[in-house]
């Protein structure tokens, strides 16, 4: 295959929404550009620092006598997803802080920062890529496992929510699904 710099792109948060966030069990998506379900929340503007995947595996090797590497097994694979949020909205402080822990009242809201642990959720990320393709990466069983990280209420500088996303995997084995598709509009 030769290389091909159309399929070079940049990983920009798409117009309409970049995080979605759904109750656990709430439907999956399938495709790249089906409207999601109405579970699925906006969770509004991510910093620059954009989305960051990781995937941490460890591996046991086995030497034979003389030195050769004759077995190498992967012995533990971690998937993380992370996003600093910098809108201060009811969506986002229930995402860090817990449903049951912020309150809404006529365009009041209350937070109760406890040490409960956060739900399970599913997770979906929208991006724009070059050539009018989008790509979704769907999370079906996610949670924020590391709130750990600053947040800053400085002069110069957005009020950012640090989440680090666990995903476990699902029935099939799967952390993450991506799909990736080309649309007639531009995203």
């Amino acid at each position: 295959m030769a290389n091909n710099a159309q399929n070079v792109s940049f990983g920009k948060p798409k117009a309409t929404g970049a995080v979605f966030i759904a109750p656990k069990g709430t439907t999956l998506p399938t495709d790249a550009t089906t409207a999601l379900a109405n579970a699925y929340v906006d969770m509004g503007y991510i910093s620059e620092d954009g989305y960051v995947q990781s995937i941490e595996t460890d591996t046991a090797e086995v030497n034979a006598w003389g030195g050769d590497r004759v077995l190498t097994a992967q012995s533990s694979y971690a998937e993380t997803h992370t996003v600093n949020f910098i809108e201060t909205n009811i969506n986002t402080l229930k995402a860090i802080y817990g449903a049951s822990n912020v309150t809404e009242n006529a365009g009041k809201i209350t937070v109760n920062a406890k040490a409960t642990p956060l739900d399970e959720c599913v997770v979906v990320i929208e991006l724009a890529l070059t050539g009018g393709r989008v790509k979704r990466v769907v999370i079906p069983h996610a949670k924020i496992a590391d709130r750990s990280g600053d947040i800053s209420y400085t002069d110069g500088d957005a009020v950012a929510y640090p989440a680090k996303f666990s995903a476990s995997p699902d029935t099939n084995g799967n952390y993450h699904i991506e799909y990736i598709a080309t649309t007639s509009a531009s995203a």
